[in-house]
């Protein structure tokens, strides 16, 4: 690796690289801290350009490479490697161009979700994908991910709001895919490659569609005594075929710790609230509103708000986007899953999620996206506590598999990265899986791009024995096991 430092100084100067041991430490995990490791160097390029060539080198000397952005990720997807190379695009953050002519935006990969909003409003128009962490996480990301938000019921991911993509490939080129055009012919290579976690290369420049501003955003806060009451009021929604943008829920130990975190006010004695955000035309968000408060009502909710203003529905939403960092006032360590099951087993799901804590001791926190079955489940523990982490790790695959027996996926918008990659052949058949791999090697033959992310790998879950003389810096800590 020390050999490599000089080259990428050429390319990225003598501040583009870091090779100071504290300072790599600062990126030694994304926002899933359970897993952690030390990059062997650290490189922050300013240009597409010295992406490309920084992917190019990996690949002639054979060395692997992590793509990072703001490290806001919930999977590992950018744990980095003792003997790698992380590629981090957070001083790429440049807005291109705001094209309100064509509905679309031209951005860096570091650019903040919500810049592009700030940028795109004073034309009337706003980027739609929404994750909680909006404020800081990036677009190339979101890109890696798919990530989604509270507001993808309706407006759905981020591979439904990207029209091109500028990439580097893992042998050091930069190829366009798509533009600002609606559809792009021949195959859809942006949705291959948008959520493939870094594993087929780098998005280095996105074009991405824009949305008009609603003319009415009503927000209401509705609170339950419990959560099957809030689950009902859920179900009511969605059969009488009303739309909202989001429906949010929290359950109580999750509103705990948000109001500990930011006094968000939510109403007292609630076993759960309900965020239900309807936009549109001003008439159709009014009767929409109407029929909403009636079904919680129905449903048992004991005090139902209405955000006056801008002011309170951010207030509203605060708690429910605090959510995950809130967990931290209530717990030393946690691990945040992200399981979907369908809408109409999200009532037996949660039951299961309860017993499983009750069984393991290990308490969960429940957040989630109701209107489309998307889990949040917050494993709590105490990572001083001897074993705690291993109990804690058992539970939270148990509420995958739980997802999987009830007809789900065992993620919605975090990814697979390193923490659910053994979980894969738990829902896909070994042909599935090698298929995934075909193509993955299609871009990347080496396999130097984000190795060991997405898809299962013998030294990481243990499915093919055999003798190897490399030991990983997960099997050197004792994570995993290697045969």
């Amino acid at each position: 690796m020390s050999a490599l430092v000089p080259r990428l100084k050429g390319i990225c100067g003598d501040d583009g690289v870091i090779t100071d041991r504290a300072r790599r430490r600062t990126y030694e995990s994304d926002g899933l801290t359970y897993h952690a490791e030390v990059p062997g160097v650290v490189v922050l390029p300013t240009t597409a350009e010295q992406v490309a060539e920084v992917l190019g080198l990996c690949s002639a000397e054979g060395v692997p490479f992590v793509p990072r952005g703001a490290g806001t990720g919930l999977s590992a997807g950018a744990l980095p490697r003792t003997d790698g190379v992380l590629v981090t695009t957070s001083r790429m953050r440049r807005v291109v161009e705001v094209d309100p002519d064509n509905e679309c935006a031209v951005v860096q990969p570091g650019v903040a979700n919500l810049d592009i909003t700030r940028a795109a409003a004073p034309y009337g128009y706003y980027y739609a994908p929404d994750p909680s962490s909006q404020q800081v996480c990036s677009v190339g990301g979101n890109i890696a991910e798919n990530s989604g938000g509270a507001h993808c019921l309706k407006y759905g991911f981020t591979v439904n709001h990207v029209l091109g993509l500028q990439i580097a490939t893992p042998q050091g080129e930069l190829v366009r895919l798509g533009g600002k055009a609606p559809e792009a012919p021949g195959y859809d290579l942006i949705g291959a490659f948008i959520g493939s976690e870094g594993t087929l290369g780098i998005a280095t420049e996105a074009t991405v569609r824009l949305v008009r501003t609603p003319q009415k955003v009503t927000t209401l806060l509705a609170a339950f005594t419990g959560m099957d009451a809030g689950g009902e009021a859920v179900s009511s929604v969605v059969a009488e075929g009303v739309l909202p943008a989001a429906v949010e829920m929290m359950d109580a130990l999750s509103i705990a710790a948000a109001e500990a975190a930011v006094a968000c006010d939510y109403p007292e004695g609630a076993g759960a609230v309900l965020i239900v955000e309807l936009d549109g035309p001003a008439a159709d968000v009014d009767a929409d509103a109407a029929m909403v408060r009636r079904l919680c009502e129905r449903a048992g909710a004991f005090e139902i708000r209405e955000a006056s203003g801008a002011a309170e529905r951010a207030r509203i939403w605060k708690g429910r986007k605090s959510a995950f960092a809130a967990v931290g006032r209530i717990s030393p360590a946690y691990i945040v899953q992200d399981g979907v099951v369908p809408r109409t087993a999200l009532g037996e799901v949660l039951g299961d999620i309860a017993r499983l804590s009750a069984e393991s001791g290990i308490r969960v926190a429940n957040v989630f996206h109701a209107g489309d079955g998307n889990l949040h489940p917050l494993v709590l523990f105490d990572d001083a506590e001897p074993g705690a982490g291993e109990r804690a790790a058992e539970v939270s695959g148990a509420i995958l598999d739980l997802c999987i027996r009830h007809g789900g996926s065992i993620t919605g918008e975090h990814g697979v990265g390193v923490d659910k990659a053994c979980s894969m052949p738990r829902m896909f058949t070994p042909e599935d899986l090698e298929t995934m791999d075909l193509f993955r090697r299609a871009f990347d033959p080496a396999g130097v791009a984000n190795p060991e992310k997405l898809l299962p790998t013998p030294r990481l879950c243990g499915e093919v024995p055999g003798v190897r003389k490399d030991v990983h810096p997960l099997v050197a800590q004792g994570r995993a096991e290697q045969f």
